[in-house]
């Protein structure tokens, strides 16, 4: 069965630049200049009299028996939210943290020592989507795919064990909260565990597939017009992120613009991914995301990157299509949208999308070249 690091490396992604050392800038180079939009600002106001008034990611308790219910509302609406009493040791959370910080502190030389290759998935670089954009982002980050022994062993020859350790462990906790948030979301569009077979005898997603992606963004001497991550939605299932009370996040919310996600204590933010949006037939859909940096505090995330065995099939859900509501989507692999997301980004979604027109009371549908795929009357 291939692996996650066997889909990205089957479709690479040519990056070529190497980090500067962030601290030693004390003016912003032009490569990382962003052209100025008004939706383009920074999450720190001058002053507590800017803030605006704004919605908010809806905050669940996991530990709330309406919790399924709460969860198909904010992916609906929002594709995002954050869950609170989700089960995992605050002192992990803590631990990762303090890995990530480690691992971004140490001299740009000892980082480099772990630089990911063109085509494999794991280890210190750049974002993969900066392919996609003529500026660079203002940010570093390092990609876990499988052990992360290799690696951890030239950034740390001495005490390699204590960080590969904690991964490891930070890694099983969020396993297993995937599958359970999994489920939530699941039953919040009325699908049970007989309905996906993929899943395993015990619902346990045994083949699934994930990545840990830490991810660093210094402070910087220019902020409004540097981009941290660029907009970009995930090609996951779920995207569970863990923020380190340092505010940057920020999701694009229908008719209201940017939203900054506020880190919450303890509290974990869940991104609705491509193969979910997929999934869900278009109900629940991926939510469109980036970082914005600021001047006076360096900021890290750790995100788990979940999705199925890169050879499961991800098609609307049967009991999500009919007669009023055709399938939306082609069946795809995790390992084939990696390719499509490879080679077209943020289009990859539309790329993937059936052509529905009623005909004669059944409704067409056909892929991007013409294909007919399905009908359904």
């Amino acid at each position: 069965m291939p692996s996650l690091s066997d889909a990205f490396r089957a479709h690479p992604v040519y990056l070529h630049q190497k980090h500067p050392d962030f601290n030693s800038l004390q003016e912003l180079p032009d490569s990382y200049a962003w052209p100025q939009h008004d939706d383009v600002r920074s999450p720190y106001p001058s002053s507590p009299d800017t803030v605006l008034a704004q919605e908010n990611v809806p905050v669940i308790d996991l530990k709330d028996p309406n919790a399924p219910k709460l969860i198909g509302h904010a992916c609906k609406t929002w594709g995002a939210f954050q869950v609170i009493n989700h089960g995992i040791p605050t002192t992990l959370l803590d631990d990762i943290e303090r890995a990530g910080k480690t691992l971004f502190s140490l001299p740009p030389q000892q980082k480099h020592k772990a630089a990911r290759s063109p085509d494999g998935v794991s280890g210190y670089g750049v974002a993969r989507i900066s392919s996609f954009f003529p500026k660079l982002m203002w940010s570093e980050g390092f990609t876990i795919a499988g052990s992360p022994l290799e690696h951890f062993r030239q950034l740390w020859p001495q005490d390699y064990t204590k960080y590969c350790d904690i991964v490891l462990e930070y890694e099983e906790e969020m396993k297993k909260l995937a599958g359970k948030l999994m489920w939530l979301v699941l039953a919040s569009l009325g699908i049970s565990k007989e309905d996906i077979k993929w899943a395993g005898p015990r619902g346990e997603f045994k083949g699934a597939c994930a990545a840990l992606q830490l991810n660093s963004y210094p402070t910087c001497p220019d902020p409004d017009r540097a981009m941290g991550m660029a907009a970009h939605t995930d090609s996951t299932l779920l995207t569970i992120l863990h923020q380190n009370g340092i505010s940057g996040l920020q999701v694009l919310r229908e008719g209201n613009g940017w939203i900054t996600v506020p880190p919450l204590p303890g509290g974990l933010v869940i991104n609705v991914g491509d193969l979910f949006h997929i999934l869900s037939n278009g109900l629940y859909r991926s939510v469109l995301h980036r970082v914005l940096v600021n001047r006076s505090q360096p900021r890290l995330s750790v995100a788990y990157l979940y999705g199925p065995s890169t050879n499961v099939k991800i098609s609307p859900h049967p009991k999500l299509v009919g007669p009023s509501r055709p399938p939306m989507y082609r069946a795809v692999t995790w390992n084939e949208y990696l390719g499509t997301k490879a080679k077209h980004f943020n289009e990859a979604l539309s790329l993937v999308r059936l052509c529905v027109l009623p005909i004669n009371g059944l409704f067409d549908a056909s892929d991007s070249h013409g294909n007919t795929t399905v009908k359904v009357g």
